[in-house]
């Protein structure tokens, strides 16, 4: 197993795709997202409970299609999002004894920029909507007023979003094309058909390729993360501790990943019909699963497309744990969701697998 795990290693590090997939394609993208701090520009507020909701400020501000407003969730879950910089800003609206209405405006300094972009649209509509009144035949006293409180948070850069997305991107990119293409490869050559001469038992020729991918990926993922935290800025938040809990994470996803390998490479005909199958894989994954834009930005109808993908779970575990500082047993549930996946996965590959070509 381990003259398996030494060959096929050594291989995998002399084979320019598996290179450029594994490790150049991710850094080429956290290297141009960490020198950018651009992206899909959405604020998204929310209401705290009990505000009045037919405010002509409210009904303005949902006219603007940069803002998306979060309505029905308690304060206190709110107050934590906001904090964590899922939301950028929370608003209250109530009436004083002198009939005026306070607006109270929470922002935080995860989002600063988003704050203050938001201060600046709600301060323009309650300038003008205190105007009209000035000009109208009742008193002349401002309708609406505003308050602000900034709430401590720490800063979410945007590196902080694309670089688990790219981490997730190296490991399902590994998991599928490098096993699919290695297996194909083993049985068309009849590699295989000469281990079964050998005492070698199938299973570790398993192990052995498997193990191969895993110490592969796992060095990518080292040098992805180290080159995120020290030249941009990338959050561990719990240092070395986070950087540990994160790999953990990784390993459990490319495990679940190797397994849609092995069904692609059981399905495929040859080395041609392996590209095909394995897009249909991974580029819904890719593109729906945030790992280059929130889940949040997409269509409401398509988000529950997003929520049934493996590598959507995988790469919020992977943020929670960096930037929130959330622990393995914190993120059970999308672990739990992942080798679900597994399960069904192996039990596919099972049926699919073949150790000789047809």
């Amino acid at each position: 197993m381990l003259a398996i795990t030494k060959a096929s290693l050594r291989a995998l590090l002399r084979n320019p795709s598996a290179v450029v997939f594994n490790l150049i394609f991710p850094l080429i993208f956290i290297v141009v997202f960490g020198f950018i701090s651009g992206g899909s520009f959405r604020i998204d507020i929310a209401l705290e409970e009990g505000s009045d909701m037919n405010n002509p400020v409210i009904e303005n501000l949902e006219k603007i299609s940069s803002i998306k407003i979060i309505k029905g969730k308690p304060d206190s879950e709110m107050l934590s999002e906001l904090e964590k910089g899922r939301v950028d800003a929370i608003i209250g609206l109530e009436k004083n004894e002198n009939g005026i209405v306070i607006i109270n405006l929470k922002t935080t300094k995860a989002s600063p920029e988003r704050g203050r972009i938001f201060k600046m649209m709600l301060n323009e509509i309650i300038d003008k909507q205190n105007l009209a009144m000035t000009k109208s035949e009742l008193p002349q006293v401002p309708m609406t007023e505003l308050k602000e409180e900034v709430v401590e948070g720490r800063k979410f850069k945007t590196i902080d979003f694309i670089l688990p997305g790219q981490l997730g991107f190296s490991l399902l990119s590994a998991g599928v094309f490098g096993t699919a293409f290695i297996f194909i490869s083993l049985r068309q050559t009849l590699v295989i058909k000469r281990f079964f001469a050998t005492p070698i038992n199938k299973t570790y020729i398993l192990l052995g390729e498997s193990l191969s991918r895993l110490i592969f990926s796992m060095f990518s993922s080292v040098i992805i993360i180290l080159i995120g935290t020290f030249f941009f800025g990338f959050t561990l938040v719990n240092g070395f501790v986070t950087f540990i809990n994160m790999m953990i994470l990784s390993i459990i996803a490319l495990i679940v990943f190797l397994g849609f390998g092995f069904v692609v490479s059981g399905i495929a005909k040859n080395e041609s019909a392996v590209p095909p199958i394995a897009n249909l894989i991974t580029l819904p994954q890719f593109l729906l699963a945030g790992t280059f834009f929130p889940i949040s930005n997409f269509p409401d109808w398509l988000q529950p497309v997003s929520r049934i993908l493996p590598l959507t779970y995988l790469n919020e575990a992977l943020r929670k744990v960096s930037f929130e500082g959330a622990s393995l047993l914190d993120v059970r549930y999308d672990i739990l969701i992942m080798l679900i996946w597994g399960v069904v996965v192996y039990a596919i590959a099972v049926k699919v697998f073949k150790w000789e070509g047809e």
